[in-house]
C-alpha cells in the first residue's frame, strides 16, 4: 500500500517529520497559505498545496495517513470547519491520523507533574481552545485519532542563541516558574513511532526528561557562547507580549513515560543542554 501522508497546516514540526518520511518512499501533502513557502516545501519534496482556497477532495481521497499542524482558530479548528465531512467519509480507510496539540490544556498545576490522566483544566483562552479542537477531532466517528500534547518546541532556527548574542536576551525571574519542552527531533521520531505503532485514541505528551525555568535555558545559551550572562529581568517588570506572557501564566512539569513505554522512543535530546549543545554543534558545521 503506497503511504501517503496529508499535512495540514504544515509547518516546522510536520517539515522535520517530513524529513523522516520521504526517504523511506513516504509521499507527503502539504497545504499552506504562502506561495512561497509552497516554493520551499516543493524544494524539499513535499507535494505542496495551496489551501484553503484549493480544493483538497483529491488529496484526501489519496491520504493513508493525516496530520493536523493547524492551530484553532476562535471559530474553532479550521481543518474541521472547512472539512470535517470529507474527513469523517475518508475515516474507515485512514490508517492513522495525528493532531498536533499542546500542553496548555493541562492548565497550571503550580509547578507540579501532569501526566497524559490529568484531567485537562486550561487556564488560557489559548489552552481552551485547544481543548476545544481536540474534542472536534474526537468526535469524528471512527477515525484513528492520535493527539499530540507539544510541550515548548525548539530547534534549529528556534533556539535561544541569536538572541544571547545580539544582547537582547534577559533571564525573566518568576520564582517557581518551570517549562517543559521539546526539540523538533525529538517530535518528528515520536510522530514516526505512533504511525509505525497506530494506537487510535491514544493521547501522548511530547517533552524531554528535564522541566526548568526558562531563565536557566538562556544562562546555559550564554555559558555556551563563551558570553555575559544576560541580565534578570523580574517577570512583573518584563516587557512581553500579550502570548509570551500567556505562557507564565501556567508553571508545571510534564510526564513523557508514555512515549517510552508504549512508543519505544529514546529521546535524541533527553534535556535542554544536551539540546542547545546540538544546535551550536550544526551551526558551526
Amino acid at each position: 500500500m503506497e503511504k501517503t501522508l496529508l499535512s495540514f497546516g504544515h509547518g516546522y514540526s510536520a517539515r522535520s517529520l517530513a524529513r523522516r518520511l520521504i526517504p523511506q518512499g513516504w509521499t507527503v501533502l502539504g497545504t499552506t497559505r504562502n506561495p512561497d513557502k509552497a516554493r520551499a516545501l516543493k524544494a524539499e519534496g513535499v507535494t505542496p498545496i495551496l489551501w484553503p482556497n484549493g480544493d483538497l477532495r483529491g488529496a484526501i481521497l489519496k491520504a493513508s495517513h493525516i496530520l493536523s499542524s493547524a492551530g484553532p482558530e476562535a471559530e474553532g479548528d479550521p481543518v474541521l470547519s472547512l472539512l470535517r465531512d470529507q474527513i469523517a467519509r475518508a475515516a474507515p480507510r485512514l490508517a492513522w491520523v495525528g493532531y498536533l496539540s499542546t500542553t496548555g490544556v493541562y492548565g497550571d498545576h503550580d509547578g507540579d507533574w501532569v501526566d497524559e490522566d490529568t484531567p485537562l483544566t486550561p487556564s488560557t483562552r489559548r489552552g481552551q481552545m485547544r481543548l476545544e479542537a481536540e474534542a472536534a477531532w474526537q468526535s469524528i466517528p471512527g477515525l484513528p485519532l492520535h493527539i499530540f500534547r507539544l510541550a515548548g518546541i525548539y530547534g534549529p532556527g528556534r533556539g535561544p542563541f541569536e538572541k544571547v548574542r545580539n544582547g537582547t536576551a534577559r533571564r525573566i525571574i518568576k520564582p517557581g516558574q518551570v517549562f517543559s519542552r521539546i526539540h523538533v527531533d525529538d517530535i518528528a521520531q515520536v510522530l514516526e513511532a505512533s504511525i509505525n505503532h497506530p494506537n487510535p485514541g491514544r493521547a501522548y505528551n511530547l517533552c524531554d526528561d528535564d522541566p526548568a525555568p526558562p531563565q536557566d535555558v538562556i544562562g546555559y545559551a550564554a555559558e555556551l557562547l563563551g558570553l555575559p550572562l544576560p541580565p534578570e529581568v523580574p517577570f512583573d517588570q518584563a516587557d512581553l507580549t500579550p502570548m509570551a506572557r500567556s505562557f507564565y501564566a501556567e508553571s508545571k512539569r510534564v510526564r513523557n513515560e508514555r512515549i517510552k513505554s508504549e512508543l519505544g522512543v529514546t529521546l535524541i535530546h533527553p534535556d535542554y543542554r544536551h539540546g542547545l549543545r546540538a544546535l551550536l554543534a550544526e551551526e558551526t558545521a
